[in-house]
């Protein structure tokens, strides 16, 4: 069935019509959605004996697992930092006005540079501009923060691509993403200050009144994520459900696909997907943010002020093929439980920034409800996670094993992303019949005893050895939580 489904989004995503403008409203519901939720669905494995580029190989599902015995899956949750001053960009003295934000860090300063939705000076509900400030660090920001010039009227979003070398000249490295009239619009710059329309500037026709842009730098194509509002085969009313677009040249964009919908059988209530965001790239996996919305609860009972509605949290979304996406039903980040807190109601992750061996979570926190006091109350925080810490594969007192799907080494030394400092981690090499390695069996690997991003897997027998070889790498844990295996150069 998953296969099936795949083949079918496949073929309606690369329908490119050379100029066209579609209408994301258009595009049929597919028969089975069911099969893109974590947990509901066969999750696809890589394919057999692949040839993994260098970096990391996160065990975010089975797709890179053959098996296992022992051992349990974990979704991290990342927790607030009181050292950090949150909220670091506010409501009523930076102007912010939506939960949603582009923070990219340059590769030469160093310097974070973050592009944030602004109101007007009229306070319009529905018109926003662009804020702008630099940080040295990331938490305190320049102030008093820039209200740059509008490319074109805006209603929401502030979605900033820095496409490098990938853009088609120097006056088009940044792309700037927003919602207006129903339409997908995108302007670029040279710098990311002064921006001017693109051609098109209307690309995709849409509903709902949030979309979003990011760069894939494994597939080399811009992503246009796009949120409709729609009634569905299984849910009552219209609902707020994500879809993408792909383009290689910002003019031919793919027919729209569905990549998170609403299931009877596992969401509870009105669940809606207000967006998806806050895209990493890690290996050949991009991990995207899911904006969950529940108009039907409210923060506090009784609510304040009493007709107060909406909670919003953060769940995992991944994607092996840039083009088919699993969501996890479980909440990643929730709301600040304290009432009178900054982010007591809604707490949405929108960017990721990775920083060392850490990554910034940026994200947007309402403090009463979904419509309550949005010039003030709707800011920005921040939350640090360690690289590629989504998920644990966790082994306890007794001892686990989990083996790899089967891959061609190209050599390169091998580690590990671990937290074993309450026990140890060893690793054998098998061969496609898994018949141990000569020099790489458990008793000839040095065990791993420490919390590390690339705690190194050495054997008797060298890596270099493994070259053009096809491989699986079995893991025996006790009292450990394995991320993720990093393939070296």
């Amino acid at each position: 069935m998953f296969t099936r489904l795949c083949a079918m989004l496949t073929a309606t995503t690369f329908a490119v019509a050379a100029g066209a403008q579609h209408s994301a409203d258009d595009t049929p519901l597919p028969q089975d959605p069911k099969q893109l939720i974590y947990g509901h669905a066969n999750v696809a494995k890589a394919p057999a004996m692949f040839a993994p580029s260098p970096g990391p190989l996160l065990f975010l599902d089975e797709y890179y697992i053959d098996a296992s015995e022992n051992i349990t899956r974990e979704v991290v949750k990342p927790e607030r930092n009181s050292a950090i001053p949150n909220p670091i960009v506010t409501g009523k003295d930076d102007g912010c006005f939506q939960p949603y934000m582009t923070i990219l860090r340059d590769a030469d300063t160093k310097r974070f540079r973050l592009w944030y939705g602004r109101h007007t000076e009229a306070m319009e509900s529905n018109r926003s501009r662009i804020g702008y400030s630099e940080s040295s660090d990331g938490i305190h920001w320049d102030r008093p923060m820039q209200t740059l010039k509008d490319p074109g009227p805006i209603q929401f979003g502030v979605a900033v691509v820095d496409a490098g070398s990938a853009a088609p000249s120097a006056d088009h490295r940044y792309v700037y993403a927003w919602h207006f009239e129903g339409w997908l619009s995108l302007a670029t710059s040279s710098d990311g200050i002064g921006w001017s329309p693109h051609d098109p500037s209307q690309v995709i026709k849409h509903s709902h009144d949030i979309n979003g842009l990011h760069y894939d730098p494994v597939r080399n194509w811009f992503v246009a994520t796009i949120s409709v509002y729609r009634p569905g085969y299984d849910w009552r009313n219209n609902r707020r459900v994500t879809m993408q677009s792909h383009s290689t040249d910002l003019v031919k964009w793919s027919v729209p696909h569905y990549v998170v919908l609403p299931s009877s059988e596992v969401d509870e209530g009105e669940t809606q997907f207000y967006a998806m965001d806050g895209y990493l790239a890690r290996g050949r996996t991009t991990i995207g943010m899911v904006k969950v919305l529940r108009d039907d609860l409210k923060a506090d009972d009784p609510p304040d002020p009493p007709d107060a509605y909406g909670v919003g949290y953060t769940a995992l979304a991944w994607s092996h093929d840039g083009v088919h996406w699993l969501r996890d039903t479980a909440h990643y980040f929730d709301p600040d439980p304290k009432k009178g807190a900054w982010d007591h109601a809604h707490a949405w992750i929108d960017e990721q920034v990775p920083v060392d061996g850490d990554v910034y979570l940026y994200y947007g926190g309402y403090a009463r409800g979904h419509k309550v006091n949005r010039f003030e109350e709707r800011q920005i925080g921040l939350l640090k996670i360690k690289r590629d810490r989504y998920v644990a594969r966790v082994a306890g007192e007794a001892p686990g094993v989990l083996r790899t799907m089967g891959f061609t080494s190209n050599g390169g030394d091998l580690s590990v992303n671990v937290d074993a400092s309450n026990g140890s981690l060893q690793a054998q090499v098998v061969d496609e019949n898994g018949n141990v390695l000569k020099g790489f069996s458990y008793a000839d690997c040095t065990p791993i005893t420490s919390d590390d991003l690339d705690a190194p897997l050495t054997w008797k027998g060298n890596a270099a050895a493994l070259k053009g070889k096809t491989i699986r790498l079995e893991f025996a844990m006790r009292n450990a939580r394995l991320f993720a295996l990093n393939i070296g150069d």
